[in-house]
């Protein structure tokens, strides 16, 4: 097919990457602790570990799984922390064992953990001791056999490790009280990992490297499987799109979003193979911890979501971060707002460099220059051999500047999902083309617009909310007779959920709602406004909740705080 996309390439940005580089993902991360042993690889709250560190721990944490714990080649971990040290460490640790990395939101309720370990079917878990509770309350009903805990400072140095543990634990009690039977120390693990030889699993592009959790039309997540072919072409595509603003072994990248997000996780891995320094912050929503750091910090990229950017801004003391340094500013996860992006480049001086991708594409598929002048409003142009077409219903080609959906083909497009091969048939379409759900356009030079969403999804500070969700979770109230759940505007993170309810109970309260969906959902997906309504859902003529409708009836922009947690 024709490609007018390459004719806005930047200059040493090749129109294909060699995705035999590496066989592994495993082999890409070797390679860079080789090439960049003695550099900073990753800090957090003020302690580095080296890449050469890195390569130590993560050997002896892999050997552990194998020799200790007893783990087989494809089995599941799945790691429930926030950006702390000790993530890469274990991230890294599970895939030179051969096994499969199960990302886990810390934040998510016992029901939505329990899906998630069952869906799975995950054999071990890593997990921040300040969760350790949610897990206690489901691990009976899930197939997790091996549970490693982990203290907030377990890799800062001695006496900071101490303080910081006796602070989090003791002084803000922010570990309640768990108790999980052969439960191990991750210090421990390492110790004893280091007595153990690693064997090599030789790994290839099929083999599966993450099971990354997604929203569902069925109303439940689904584990996009992400081969060591699809991470290793998006790191590599992703690492030569920003090679004309980016020196190999030279960048510090502040890293806001949480690992356990696909953008998030893709960005991290991508300067890792750069040779670069990322600095986590494990709660940037805490903006005085987070303001410090900044200025603290010589940058020269940051990877953020609209909503992130905005709180910046916004915040007073970000007046006093030197950002002269800065080089790249990577926007992505849900749709940049004007504003924002005009407040930024005039306080940064660089532009938002707006991405666009979905868990499915592993997931940066589309992506603007990185050496546009201001923020273009579109989404860009495909990246290295990526594919983008506007497709009709039939899947047939729409000619440019017509509108359809933006359909994807390409090396780092995701195998399918776990266990849902149905889910999996209707995701593409002939000739292997990735359906977005997202209606857009393109022009005569390749670029592309989103203009519309096809599907009922709902995106919170990027992250994905799917109404069957919610949905199912209002209607176990017994004062619930039916409920829909939709998208609004929001000041802050883009879009909030509305719930429009028909009760059963006519004493159901606002409150009432709140309470029982607390229960059941994190914290971004909780309604931000409810709605009572007295006659029935509108519907279509085989029963289907016409959303749209109620999406379209009252609905102004939201004025909120930030989502609790996202």
């Amino acid at each position: 097919m024709d490609r007018p996309w390459l004719s806005q390439y930047p200059a040493g940005v090749p129109a294909e990457i060699d995705v035999h580089r590496f066989a592994s993902l495993k082999d890409m991360l070797a390679s860079s602790c080789e090439r960049f042993a003695d550099r900073p690889a990753y800090r957090s709250m003020g302690a580095t570990i080296s890449f050469r560190q890195l390569d130590d721990a993560s050997r002896a944490f892999a050997a552990w799984l194998q020799k200790v714990a007893g783990l087989q080649r494809g089995d599941r971990v799945a790691l429930m922390m926030p950006n702390l040290l000790q993530y890469p460490v274990v991230l890294f640790g599970v895939l030179r064992a051969g096994m499969v990395v199960v990302n886990v939101n810390p934040l998510y309720t016992p029901r939505e953990l329990e899906h998630q370990l069952k869906d799975a079917d995950v054999r071990a878990i890593v997990v921040l001791e300040n969760f350790a509770h949610t897990l206690e309350q489901v691990i009976a009903s899930t197939p997790v056999r091996t549970v490693v805990t982990t203290q907030v400072g377990d890799l800062l140095p001695v006496v900071k490790r101490l303080l910081t543990n006796a602070v989090v634990k003791h002084v803000k009690k922010l570990v309640p009280p768990w108790r999980l039977k052969g439960a191990v120390d991750f210090r421990r693990a390492l110790a004893a990992g280091r007595a153990q030889t690693l064997d090599d699993v030789p790994l290839q592009h099929g083999d599966l490297a993450f099971l990354q959790y997604t929203g569902g039309t069925t109303g439940v997540a689904k584990g996009a499987m992400l081969s060591h072919g699809n991470m290793v072409a998006n790191v590599l595509q992703v690492g030569a799109w920003m090679s004309p603003n980016l020196n190999d072994g030279e960048e510090t990248l502040i890293l806001p979003l949480p690992l356990y997000h696909v953008f998030a996780l893709t960005g991290a891995l991508s300067f890792f193979s750069k040779g670069a320094q990322a600095v986590l912050i494990p709660n940037p929503r805490d903006l005085p911890a987070f303001l410090q750091v900044l200025r603290e910090t010589r940058f020269t990229a940051i990877i953020g979501v609209n909503t992130l950017f905005r709180a910046l801004l916004d915040a007073p003391g970000f007046a006093r971060v030197d950002l002269r340094p800065l080089k790249l500013a990577v926007a992505g996860g849900m749709a940049v707002q004007q504003v924002v992006a005009h407040r930024w480049k005039a306080r940064a001086g660089v532009p938002l460099v707006e991405g666009y991708g979905l868990t499915e594409s592993a997931p940066v598929a589309i992506a603007n220059p990185v050496t546009i002048p201001e923020w273009s409003g579109q989404i860009g142009v495909p990246l290295p051999s990526t594919e983008a077409a506007i497709l009709d219903d039939d899947g047939a080609h729409l000619g440019m500047g017509e509108v359809g959906e933006i359909c994807l083909r390409g090396p780092q497009v995701m195998q399918g999902y776990w266990n849902h091969p149905e889910e999996t048939a209707k995701a593409f379409i002939a000739d292997g083309w990735l359906r977005t759900g997202d209606m857009g356009v393109m022009d005569e030079r390749g670029s592309i617009r989103i203009t519309d969403r096809k599907k009922d999804m709902i995106v919170v500070s990027g992250f994905k909310v799917f109404p069957n969700e919610i949905e199912d979770v209002l209607t176990l109230h017994p004062g619930v007779q039916e409920a829909a759940a939709v998208g609004v505007r929001d000041e802050r993170s883009g879009e909030a959920v509305k719930v429009v309810v028909v009760r059963s109970d006519p004493d159901l309260t606002e409150a009432d709602v709140l309470a029982h969906c607390k229960q059941h959902l994190t914290g971004y997906k909780m309604p931000r406004v409810v709605a009572f309504r007295s006659e029935p859902l509108p519907k279509t003529n085989i029963g289907k909740i016409l959303r749209r409708e109620l999406r379209d009836v009252g609905a102004a922009t939201v004025p909120s705080e930030p989502p609790a947690n996202a």
